[in-house]
């Protein structure tokens, strides 16, 4: 039986929230060195190595320390912890220049409470602008979307530059596309990656790929710094057709990819002039963030399915 893409893409986001299967594959012989190709390291010394790493080619980077849906203060409080030893090592280094950070308000605690979640991003968010860099507040599942915001409305306040994370997957995100294109503005357009039903995300890849073009147009419209989020060549030929028909200047918007994901890509890109930020995701907790990549391109299914059985 062969899966169409859609179906498939169920398929592996089912698969992310499986403990067995999480088991499985984390104790796989190979594992680790297949996750080694999307996922930094699990230490502050390998996040630093690759921005280092991408600095040397004109790269820039934003950082995620892996862990979502803490389910209680202790562990929402801990990721708080790394992100400040984090920022601290970024200061040290002198590398804050070439790097921001990403993070998941669930890891902060956001479902259990809201009001707990704003006050330890503000303190990620405080260390952040110390330091000489920003923070960039992931987007995750749908039905977390408006407390997000909320949240993103209210570090704004503070930290104007604090960035919004938009999927162009989901139904809503023109409006709020049009809400958040302003001046001074930072938003991230993706596609998306978690499942979600009809009724509230487009059901297939062009639909969401016509939703990312129409987001892409507000935002270059608008009066804020677009951060275009996609590794699709189809797309990024129309972006830069977009950039140009606006007038957008270098350095009035950039191109993200996720690391270790067209690697010749984002230096060809960076080579042009284009500003290029690669999302470097790393710490232990990898799971969820594998899961999601694979759902994104089904076809690296078959790469790590099969980079799994050579080193079994």
């Amino acid at each position: 039986m062969v899966l169409t893409v859609e179906p498939l893409r169920s398929l592996i986001l089912a698969a992310a929230g499986n403990d067995t299967i999480r088991r499985l594959v984390a104790t796989a012989p190979g594992a680790r060195s297949v996750v080694a190709r999307f996922v930094a390291g699990e230490t502050v010394d390998d996040a630093l190595a690759a921005v280092t790493a991408l600095a040397a080619d004109g790269r820039r980077a934003t950082l995620d320390h892996l862990g979502e849906n803490a389910g209680d203060p202790a562990s929402a409080e801990s990721a708080v912890s790394a992100y400040l030893r984090l920022l601290e090592a970024l200061r040290v280094k002198a590398l804050t220049d070439h790097a921001e950070v990403s993070v998941k308000l669930s890891a902060l605690g956001l479902r259990a409470d809201e009001g707990a979640a704003l006050d330890r991003a503000a303190r990620i968010c405080a260390a952040a602008h110390e330091g000489g860099t920003t923070v960039t507040i992931d987007m995750e599942e749908h039905d977390t979307v408006e407390a997000t915001l909320r949240v993103v409305r209210e570090l704004r306040r503070t930290w104007p530059s604090v960035g919004a994370v938009l999927q162009s997957y989901l139904r809503r995100t023109e409006a709020d596309a049009a809400e958040l294109a302003v001046d001074g503005s930072r938003v991230r357009l993706c596609k998306g990656a978690y499942a979600a039903p009809s009724t509230v995300a487009f059901a297939t890849a062009g639909e969401v790929d016509l939703s990312y073009v129409r987001c892409a147009n507000i935002l270059l419209a608008g009066g804020g710094y677009p951060m275009f989020a996609t590794h699709d060549p189809r797309l990024i030929e129309v972006l830069g057709e977009r950039v140009r028909w606006y007038g957008c200047r270098e350095g009035t918007y950039e191109y993200q990819l996720l690391f270790g994901v067209r690697p010749d890509e984002q230096r060809r890109l960076a080579a042009e002039g284009e500003t290029v930020r690669v999302y470097v995701p790393f710490g232990e907790q990898w799971y969820g963030y594998l899961m999601r990549r694979l759902a994104e391109r089904p076809a690296n299914t078959a790469f790590f399915l099969r980079a799994l059985a050579s080193r079994s």
